[in-house]
């Protein structure tokens, strides 16, 4: 298996294959990684010639500096579990210098107010240094297709926003959040959790199920108030938020319209770890 961690090497490696037509496929990581990453991994081996995963712990998105020091980083078990997959991915685990080059700093996006909703609420700067390293990944890597799960929604529509405004020529490929058997969304940080709470948090899931049925014959307005009345049975969690947003501007749903689709967005602590999950409605 190749890992790169300079970009010039990588670059070196994969320009004379762009030259030849074949088609490079990516999948940007935190590492940490888990079947939701494999499955995006998965679709990228199936869909392209060539395969890039990157592994890169970004600062820049951090607006929590101690959620940023615990982040788990397993770099060699990484490579082990993408190689069950496949040999042939080509992996890019860059330092934090070589990115960005001595000035660690975000740069500042306009999403069309994407960035303003639900994380970004609760994340300031998140967005913007989300945008600045999927913009440089996208950059080094030139891929023609990317791969990001639906657990980050948001993060995704985001991220088609950045290719579209940027007119960046690659496909982002939305995929299926990956579960846990119990319907807990497959997260780093859930290996931060105590056995205990794993097992609890199948609450979360369970709660937007029952949230979605609830708002097929409910206000947007009375469905937040019975997961807020759900979260109050279980003190083990502290709900951030649960919203109803309209999947495509992300905007709070007021009054229900047949012409749009609407998704709930849920952010809740246990344990100190921040959990994030949302559902089709």
């Amino acid at each position: 298996m190749l890992v790169f961690s300079k970009k010039d090497d990588l670059a070196i490696f994969l320009d004379p294959l762009k030259n030849q037509k074949k088609t490079i496929g990516f999948v940007p990581t935190m590492g940490a990684l888990h079947e939701g990453h494999l499955s995006l991994l998965e679709n990228s081996l199936k869909d392209n010639d060539i395969t890039v995963v990157s592994i890169f712990v970004n600062p820049t998105q951090f607006n929590n500096s101690e959620d940023l020091e615990k982040y788990p980083r397993t770099l060699e078990q990484d490579i082990k579990k993408i190689e069950t997959l496949s040999k042939d991915v080509v992996v890019f685990s860059p330092s934090v210098d070589e990115i960005y080059e001595g000035k660690t700093a975000s740069a500042s996006f306009n999403f069309d107010g994407l960035e303003n909703q639900m994380e970004g609420k609760h994340r300031p700067g998140h967005f913007d240094g989300v945008g600045t390293i999927v913009k440089k990944l996208f950059e080094i890597v030139k891929p023609n297709n990317a791969y990001f799960g639906q657990k980050d929604f948001q993060q995704l529509q985001i991220v088609k926003k950045l290719v579209s405004k940027y007119k960046i020529p690659v496909k982002i490929v939305g995929c299926p959040i990956h579960r846990e058997s119990n319907g807990l969304a497959m997260s780093s940080r859930n290996q931060r959790l105590s056995k205990e709470a794993r097992e609890k948090s199948a609450f979360i899931y369970e709660t937007l199920h029952e949230a979605k049925a609830f708002f097929k014959i409910n206000s947007a307005s009375e469905t937040i108030n019975f997961v807020e009345k759900e979260f109050l049975k279980h003190p083990e969690f502290s709900l951030e938020y649960f919203e109803i947003a309209d999947e495509a501007s992300l905007l709070p749903c007021k009054r229900k319209s047949k012409n749009k689709q609407y998704r709930g967005f849920i952010a809740a602590f246990i344990e100190d770890i921040r959990l994030i999950d949302n559902i089709k409605l």
